[in-house]
Protein backbone atom coordinates (compact mmCIF):
# COMPACT_ATOMS: atom_id res chain seq x y z
CA UNK A 1 0.00 0.00 0.00
CA UNK A 2 1.27 3.48 -0.83
CA UNK A 3 0.32 6.16 1.70
CA UNK A 4 -0.80 9.25 -0.16
CA UNK A 5 -0.77 12.03 2.40
CA UNK A 6 -0.29 12.74 6.05
CA UNK A 7 -3.14 13.07 8.52
CA UNK A 8 -5.80 14.14 6.05
CA UNK A 9 -8.18 12.66 8.59
CA UNK A 10 -7.06 14.62 11.63
CA UNK A 11 -9.64 17.38 12.11
CA UNK A 12 -10.16 17.95 8.37
CA UNK A 13 -12.58 15.07 7.85
CA UNK A 14 -14.88 16.74 10.34
CA UNK A 15 -14.63 20.37 9.35
CA UNK A 16 -13.16 20.71 5.85
CA UNK A 17 -15.94 23.07 4.78
CA UNK A 18 -15.10 25.70 7.39
CA UNK A 19 -11.40 25.27 8.24
CA UNK A 20 -9.25 28.14 6.93
CA UNK A 21 -5.67 29.40 7.15
CA UNK A 22 -6.89 31.51 10.07
CA UNK A 23 -7.40 28.37 12.18
CA UNK A 24 -4.98 26.17 14.17
CA UNK A 25 -7.36 23.58 15.63
CA UNK A 26 -4.96 21.07 17.21
CA UNK A 27 -1.43 20.55 18.45
CA UNK A 28 0.79 20.73 15.34
CA UNK A 29 -2.02 22.36 13.38
CA UNK A 30 -4.83 21.34 11.01
CA UNK A 31 -3.11 18.14 9.81
CA UNK A 32 -1.09 17.25 12.91
CA UNK A 33 2.15 17.74 10.94
CA UNK A 34 3.32 21.23 11.96
CA UNK A 35 2.28 22.83 8.64
CA UNK A 36 0.45 26.13 8.34
CA UNK A 37 -0.96 27.55 5.11
CA UNK A 38 -0.58 31.10 6.44
CA UNK A 39 1.06 33.42 3.91
CA UNK A 40 2.11 36.44 5.99
CA UNK A 41 3.12 35.53 9.56
CA UNK A 42 5.64 37.97 11.04
CA UNK A 43 9.35 37.28 10.68
CA UNK A 44 10.58 39.48 13.53
CA UNK A 45 9.26 40.64 16.90
CA UNK A 46 10.30 41.56 20.43
CA UNK A 47 8.58 42.35 23.72
CA UNK A 48 7.42 45.65 22.19
CA UNK A 49 7.58 45.18 18.41
CA UNK A 50 4.73 43.46 16.53
CA UNK A 51 2.90 42.49 19.73
CA UNK A 52 -0.85 42.71 19.28
CA UNK A 53 -1.56 41.67 22.86
CA UNK A 54 -0.33 39.58 25.75
CA UNK A 55 -2.41 38.05 28.52
CA UNK A 56 -1.02 37.01 31.93
CA UNK A 57 -1.44 33.32 32.73
CA UNK A 58 -2.13 31.98 36.24
CA UNK A 59 0.80 29.54 36.16
CA UNK A 60 3.41 27.76 34.03
CA UNK A 61 2.47 25.23 31.37
CA UNK A 62 3.85 23.32 28.40
CA UNK A 63 0.70 22.92 26.31
CA UNK A 64 0.33 24.92 23.11
CA UNK A 65 -2.66 27.12 22.22
CA UNK A 66 -5.18 26.24 19.51
CA UNK A 67 -7.16 28.77 17.48
CA UNK A 68 -10.56 28.70 15.80
CA UNK A 69 -11.95 31.86 14.17
CA UNK A 70 -12.28 34.39 17.02
CA UNK A 71 -11.41 32.00 19.87
CA UNK A 72 -8.15 30.82 21.41
CA UNK A 73 -8.14 27.76 23.72
CA UNK A 74 -5.51 26.69 26.22
CA UNK A 75 -5.16 24.16 29.04
CA UNK A 76 -3.84 25.27 32.41
CA UNK A 77 -3.04 23.58 35.73
CA UNK A 78 -3.73 25.48 38.95
CA UNK A 79 -3.21 24.79 42.64
CA UNK A 80 -0.43 22.23 41.97
CA UNK A 81 -2.65 20.26 39.61
CA UNK A 82 -5.60 19.96 41.98
CA UNK A 83 -7.53 22.20 39.57
CA UNK A 84 -7.21 21.55 35.83
CA UNK A 85 -8.69 24.09 33.48
CA UNK A 86 -9.62 24.84 29.89
CA UNK A 87 -9.39 28.55 29.07
CA UNK A 88 -11.19 30.31 26.21
CA UNK A 89 -9.88 33.73 25.18
CA UNK A 90 -10.98 36.36 22.70
CA UNK A 91 -8.63 36.29 19.72
CA UNK A 92 -8.96 40.03 19.12
CA UNK A 93 -7.64 41.22 22.48
CA UNK A 94 -6.71 38.18 24.61
CA UNK A 95 -9.45 38.75 27.19
CA UNK A 96 -10.65 35.66 29.05
CA UNK A 97 -14.15 34.66 27.87
CA UNK A 98 -14.55 31.63 30.12
CA UNK A 99 -12.60 29.20 32.28
CA UNK A 100 -13.88 25.74 33.17
CA UNK A 101 -12.15 23.64 35.82
CA UNK A 102 -11.98 19.97 36.80
CA UNK A 103 -10.93 19.02 40.32
CA UNK A 104 -8.47 16.19 40.86
CA UNK A 105 -7.57 15.27 44.42
CA UNK A 106 -5.69 12.05 43.71
CA UNK A 107 -1.93 11.70 43.49
CA UNK A 108 -0.40 11.83 40.03
CA UNK A 109 3.35 11.94 39.52
CA UNK A 110 5.08 14.31 37.12
CA UNK A 111 8.41 16.07 36.69
CA UNK A 112 9.01 19.69 37.66
CA UNK A 113 9.67 20.50 33.99
CA UNK A 114 6.34 18.97 32.95
CA UNK A 115 3.47 20.81 34.69
CA UNK A 116 0.08 19.10 34.71
CA UNK A 117 -2.15 19.72 31.67
CA UNK A 118 0.72 19.52 29.16
CA UNK A 119 -1.60 18.18 26.46
CA UNK A 120 -3.01 20.70 23.98
CA UNK A 121 -6.77 20.70 23.31
CA UNK A 122 -8.41 20.00 19.94
CA UNK A 123 -11.50 21.50 18.28
CA UNK A 124 -13.74 20.91 15.26
CA UNK A 125 -15.28 24.38 15.40
CA UNK A 126 -18.27 23.27 17.49
CA UNK A 127 -16.69 21.65 20.53
CA UNK A 128 -13.30 21.66 22.25
CA UNK A 129 -11.86 18.50 23.82
CA UNK A 130 -9.00 18.42 26.33
CA UNK A 131 -7.05 15.69 28.07
CA UNK A 132 -6.44 16.48 31.74
CA UNK A 133 -4.29 13.45 32.53
CA UNK A 134 -5.73 11.31 35.32
CA UNK A 135 -8.66 13.74 35.53
CA UNK A 136 -9.83 12.37 32.19
CA UNK A 137 -11.12 13.77 28.92
CA UNK A 138 -13.57 16.68 28.95
CA UNK A 139 -15.58 18.29 26.14
CA UNK A 140 -17.15 21.78 26.07
CA UNK A 141 -19.08 23.75 23.50
CA UNK A 142 -17.84 27.20 22.48
CA UNK A 143 -19.95 28.84 25.18
CA UNK A 144 -18.19 26.79 27.87
CA UNK A 145 -21.06 24.36 28.50
CA UNK A 146 -19.83 20.88 29.41
CA UNK A 147 -21.04 18.34 26.87
CA UNK A 148 -19.41 15.21 28.29
CA UNK A 149 -16.47 13.89 30.24
CA UNK A 150 -14.69 10.55 30.07
CA UNK A 151 -12.83 8.86 32.90
CA UNK A 152 -9.58 7.22 31.78
CA UNK A 153 -8.33 6.05 35.18
CA UNK A 154 -5.04 6.95 36.78
CA UNK A 155 -2.13 7.68 34.43
CA UNK A 156 1.03 7.20 36.44
CA UNK A 157 4.63 7.85 35.43
CA UNK A 158 7.43 9.65 37.26
CA UNK A 159 7.61 12.21 34.42
CA UNK A 160 3.87 12.64 33.91
CA UNK A 161 1.99 12.59 30.60
CA UNK A 162 1.62 14.95 27.65
CA UNK A 163 -0.04 13.26 24.63
CA UNK A 164 -2.71 15.44 23.02
CA UNK A 165 -6.07 14.18 21.71
CA UNK A 166 -6.69 14.14 17.94
CA UNK A 167 -9.88 14.01 15.88
CA UNK A 168 -10.60 11.40 13.23
CA UNK A 169 -14.00 11.33 11.55
CA UNK A 170 -16.48 11.25 14.46
CA UNK A 171 -13.88 10.02 16.96
CA UNK A 172 -11.60 11.55 19.57
CA UNK A 173 -8.44 9.42 19.84
CA UNK A 174 -6.02 9.67 22.77
CA UNK A 175 -2.82 7.84 23.71
CA UNK A 176 -3.22 7.22 27.45
CA UNK A 177 0.31 6.70 28.69
CA UNK A 178 3.06 6.21 29.62
CA UNK A 179 3.08 3.90 32.63
CA UNK A 180 2.39 0.37 33.76
CA UNK A 181 -1.10 0.82 32.32
CA UNK A 182 -1.18 2.39 28.85
CA UNK A 183 -3.58 2.22 25.93
CA UNK A 184 -5.04 3.89 22.86
CA UNK A 185 -8.60 5.06 23.38
CA UNK A 186 -11.21 6.18 20.84
CA UNK A 187 -14.50 7.75 21.92
CA UNK A 188 -17.40 9.37 20.06
CA UNK A 189 -16.75 13.08 19.85
CA UNK A 190 -20.44 13.84 20.41
CA UNK A 191 -20.96 11.76 23.56
CA UNK A 192 -17.62 10.50 24.92
CA UNK A 193 -18.83 6.90 24.57
CA UNK A 194 -16.03 4.37 24.09
CA UNK A 195 -15.78 3.02 20.53
CA UNK A 196 -12.58 1.01 20.90
CA UNK A 197 -9.61 0.55 23.22
CA UNK A 198 -6.23 -1.01 22.44
CA UNK A 199 -3.90 -1.98 25.28
CA UNK A 200 -0.13 -1.72 24.89
CA UNK A 201 2.42 -3.45 27.16
CA UNK A 202 3.25 -1.15 30.06
CA UNK A 203 6.52 -0.21 31.66
CA UNK A 204 7.68 0.66 35.15
CA UNK A 205 6.29 3.99 36.30
CA UNK A 206 8.94 4.58 38.96
CA UNK A 207 12.04 3.34 37.16
CA UNK A 208 15.25 3.72 39.15
CA UNK A 209 17.82 4.18 36.38
CA UNK A 210 18.36 4.80 32.64
CA UNK A 211 18.26 1.11 31.71
CA UNK A 212 14.75 0.85 33.14
CA UNK A 213 13.34 4.13 31.82
CA UNK A 214 10.50 3.33 29.45
CA UNK A 215 7.59 5.23 27.95
CA UNK A 216 5.93 7.12 25.11
CA UNK A 217 4.59 10.68 25.26
CA UNK A 218 3.82 10.60 21.53
CA UNK A 219 0.74 12.17 19.97
CA UNK A 220 -0.33 9.88 17.10
CA UNK A 221 -0.89 10.99 13.51
CA UNK A 222 -3.20 9.66 10.81
CA UNK A 223 -1.96 8.96 7.26
CA UNK A 224 -4.27 8.20 4.36
CA UNK A 225 -3.37 5.36 2.03
CA UNK A 226 -4.79 4.19 -1.28
CA UNK A 227 -7.25 1.88 0.41
CA UNK A 228 -7.11 2.60 4.14
CA UNK A 229 -6.25 5.13 6.82
CA UNK A 230 -3.52 4.37 9.33
CA UNK A 231 -3.09 5.71 12.84
CA UNK A 232 0.66 5.85 13.45
CA UNK A 233 2.14 5.88 16.94
CA UNK A 234 5.64 5.62 18.39
CA UNK A 235 5.91 3.32 21.41
CA UNK A 236 8.99 1.96 23.25
CA UNK A 237 11.21 0.11 20.75
CA UNK A 238 8.70 0.32 17.84
CA UNK A 239 6.60 2.47 15.57
CA UNK A 240 3.17 0.98 14.87
CA UNK A 241 0.26 1.40 12.47
CA UNK A 242 -3.37 0.88 13.55
CA UNK A 243 -6.78 0.96 11.94
CA UNK A 244 -8.20 4.22 13.38
CA UNK A 245 -11.76 2.95 12.96
CA UNK A 246 -11.26 -0.18 15.10
CA UNK A 247 -7.95 0.11 16.94
CA UNK A 248 -6.67 -3.09 15.32
CA UNK A 249 -2.89 -3.22 15.01
CA UNK A 250 -1.93 -3.43 11.33
CA UNK A 251 1.88 -3.40 11.38
CA UNK A 252 4.90 -2.68 13.52
CA UNK A 253 8.52 -1.77 12.82
CA UNK A 254 11.29 -2.28 15.36
CA UNK A 255 14.22 0.04 15.95
CA UNK A 256 13.19 2.82 18.33
CA UNK A 257 14.59 3.24 21.83
CA UNK A 258 12.91 2.87 25.21
CA UNK A 259 11.74 6.49 25.32
CA UNK A 260 9.65 8.20 22.63
CA UNK A 261 8.64 11.85 23.02
CA UNK A 262 8.22 13.01 19.42
CA UNK A 263 5.35 12.31 17.03
CA UNK A 264 6.19 10.54 13.77
CA UNK A 265 5.88 12.28 10.40
CA UNK A 266 4.82 10.83 7.05
CA UNK A 267 5.86 11.97 3.57
CA UNK A 268 3.58 12.33 0.57
CA UNK A 269 4.87 9.02 -0.79
CA UNK A 270 4.23 7.10 2.42
CA UNK A 271 7.56 7.17 4.25
CA UNK A 272 7.16 7.35 8.04
CA UNK A 273 10.05 8.80 10.04
CA UNK A 274 10.20 8.32 13.80
CA UNK A 275 12.81 9.35 16.37
CA UNK A 276 13.56 8.25 19.94
CA UNK A 277 14.44 10.34 22.96
CA UNK A 278 17.32 9.97 25.41
CA UNK A 279 20.05 9.47 22.79
CA UNK A 280 18.04 6.73 21.10
CA UNK A 281 17.75 5.57 17.47
CA UNK A 282 15.85 7.03 14.52
CA UNK A 283 14.32 5.20 11.55
CA UNK A 284 12.21 5.43 8.43
CA UNK A 285 9.71 2.82 7.26
CA UNK A 286 7.19 2.62 4.44
CA UNK A 287 3.64 2.77 5.73
CA UNK A 288 1.37 -0.15 4.97
CA UNK A 289 2.08 -3.83 5.09
CA UNK A 290 1.04 -6.28 7.76
CA UNK A 291 2.62 -7.73 10.87
CA UNK A 292 6.29 -7.12 11.63
CA UNK A 293 7.66 -5.11 8.70
CA UNK A 294 11.10 -4.39 10.20
CA UNK A 295 12.98 -6.49 7.65
CA UNK A 296 10.75 -5.78 4.67
CA UNK A 297 9.78 -2.10 4.78
CA UNK A 298 12.32 -0.30 6.98
CA UNK A 299 14.43 2.03 4.80
CA UNK A 300 17.13 3.13 7.23
CA UNK A 301 18.01 2.89 10.90
CA UNK A 302 20.33 5.17 12.87
CA UNK A 303 21.57 3.10 15.80
CA UNK A 304 24.34 5.42 16.96
CA UNK A 305 24.03 7.68 20.01
CA UNK A 306 21.97 10.76 19.20
CA UNK A 307 21.26 13.99 21.09
CA UNK A 308 18.18 14.00 23.30
CA UNK A 309 15.06 14.59 21.19
CA UNK A 310 11.85 15.96 22.68
CA UNK A 311 10.30 18.02 19.86
CA UNK A 312 8.77 16.43 16.77
CA UNK A 313 10.17 16.85 13.25
CA UNK A 314 8.42 18.72 10.44
CA UNK A 315 8.63 17.25 6.94
CA UNK A 316 8.85 19.42 3.81
CA UNK A 317 9.58 18.19 0.28
CA UNK A 318 11.29 15.00 1.39
CA UNK A 319 13.34 16.62 4.16
CA UNK A 320 12.66 16.29 7.89
CA UNK A 321 13.73 19.21 10.07
CA UNK A 322 14.13 19.05 13.84
CA UNK A 323 15.93 20.78 16.67
CA UNK A 324 17.33 18.51 19.35
CA UNK A 325 16.96 19.37 23.03
CA UNK A 326 20.56 20.59 23.19
CA UNK A 327 20.04 23.07 20.34
CA UNK A 328 21.48 21.03 17.45
CA UNK A 329 19.49 21.53 14.25
CA UNK A 330 19.25 18.70 11.72
CA UNK A 331 17.84 18.28 8.23
CA UNK A 332 17.36 14.66 7.15
CA UNK A 333 16.78 13.29 3.70
CA UNK A 334 13.81 11.14 4.69
CA UNK A 335 14.55 8.48 2.06
CA UNK A 336 18.22 7.95 2.95
CA UNK A 337 18.58 9.27 6.52
CA UNK A 338 21.48 11.56 5.52
CA UNK A 339 21.85 14.63 7.77
CA UNK A 340 22.39 17.59 5.44
CA UNK A 341 22.97 20.14 8.22
CA UNK A 342 25.51 18.02 10.14
CA UNK A 343 24.04 18.99 13.54
CA UNK A 344 24.24 22.77 13.18
CA UNK A 345 24.28 24.31 16.69
CA UNK A 346 21.82 27.18 16.75
CA UNK A 347 20.50 27.55 20.28
CA UNK A 348 20.37 26.46 23.88
CA UNK A 349 17.84 23.93 25.23
CA UNK A 350 14.45 23.41 23.59
CA UNK A 351 11.49 21.05 23.91
CA UNK A 352 9.49 22.68 21.13
CA UNK A 353 8.49 21.29 17.74
CA UNK A 354 9.14 23.37 14.60
CA UNK A 355 6.21 24.84 12.69
CA UNK A 356 6.37 25.46 8.94
CA UNK A 357 4.78 28.59 7.49
CA UNK A 358 5.56 30.83 4.49
CA UNK A 359 8.74 28.93 3.65
CA UNK A 360 10.09 29.27 7.19
CA UNK A 361 10.53 27.16 10.31
CA UNK A 362 9.45 28.70 13.64
CA UNK A 363 10.71 27.08 16.84
CA UNK A 364 10.75 28.19 20.48
CA UNK A 365 13.77 27.98 22.77
CA UNK A 366 13.48 27.53 26.55
CA UNK A 367 15.07 30.94 27.23
CA UNK A 368 12.21 32.71 25.44
CA UNK A 369 13.74 33.10 21.98
CA UNK A 370 11.91 32.01 18.85
CA UNK A 371 14.20 31.04 16.01
CA UNK A 372 13.12 31.46 12.40
CA UNK A 373 15.03 29.24 9.97
CA UNK A 374 14.82 28.84 6.22
CA UNK A 375 12.97 25.63 5.34
CA UNK A 376 15.72 24.56 2.99
CA UNK A 377 18.41 21.87 2.87
CA UNK A 378 20.86 24.80 2.95
CA UNK A 379 21.00 26.01 6.56
CA UNK A 380 20.08 29.67 7.12
CA UNK A 381 19.03 31.46 10.31
CA UNK A 382 16.60 34.24 9.35
CA UNK A 383 15.73 35.76 12.73
CA UNK A 384 16.07 35.35 16.47
CA UNK A 385 13.16 36.91 18.36
CA UNK A 386 13.46 37.45 22.11
CA UNK A 387 10.67 37.58 24.68
CA UNK A 388 12.76 36.73 27.74
CA UNK A 389 10.22 34.36 29.31
CA UNK A 390 10.66 30.61 29.78
CA UNK A 391 8.83 28.62 27.10
CA UNK A 392 8.54 24.86 26.45
CA UNK A 393 5.48 24.94 24.17
CA UNK A 394 5.32 25.21 20.38
CA UNK A 395 3.96 28.13 18.37
CA UNK A 396 0.52 28.18 16.77
CA UNK A 397 0.34 30.00 13.43
CA UNK A 398 -3.09 31.20 12.33
CA UNK A 399 -3.43 33.65 9.46
CA UNK A 400 -0.97 36.49 9.93
CA UNK A 401 -0.69 35.87 13.68
CA UNK A 402 1.58 33.74 15.86
CA UNK A 403 0.29 32.61 19.26
CA UNK A 404 3.00 31.82 21.76
CA UNK A 405 2.56 30.46 25.27
CA UNK A 406 5.31 31.19 27.81
CA UNK A 407 5.35 30.40 31.51
CA UNK A 408 4.04 33.91 32.19
CA UNK A 409 1.85 35.03 29.27
CA UNK A 410 -0.03 34.08 26.17
CA UNK A 411 1.30 36.33 23.39
CA UNK A 412 -0.31 37.25 20.08
CA UNK A 413 2.35 38.34 17.59
CA UNK A 414 1.40 40.04 14.35
CA UNK A 415 2.46 42.75 11.93
CA UNK A 416 0.98 46.22 12.17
Amino acid sequence: MKAACISACVVLTTCAATLTADDWPAWRGPHGDGHSSAKTPPLKWSRTENVRWKTPLPGPGNSSPIVWKDRVFLTQALDKGRRRAVLCLNRADGKLLWQRETSYTGKESTHETNPYCSASPVTDGERVVASLGSAGLVCYDFAGKELWRKEVGKLEHIWGNASSPILYSDLVILWCGPGERQFLLAVKKTTGETVWKHDEPGGKSGAAGPKEWLGSWCTPIVARGDDRDELILGVPKKVKGFDPKTGKELWSCGGLGNLVYASPVCSSDGIVMAVSGYYGPALAVRAGGAGDVTDTRRLWHHKQRHPQRIGSPVLIDGHAYLLNESGLAQCFDVKTGEDLWKKERVSSETWSSPVYAAGRLYINIMNGDTLVLSASPKYELLARNKLGERVLSSVAVAGDEIFLRTYEHLWCIGGK
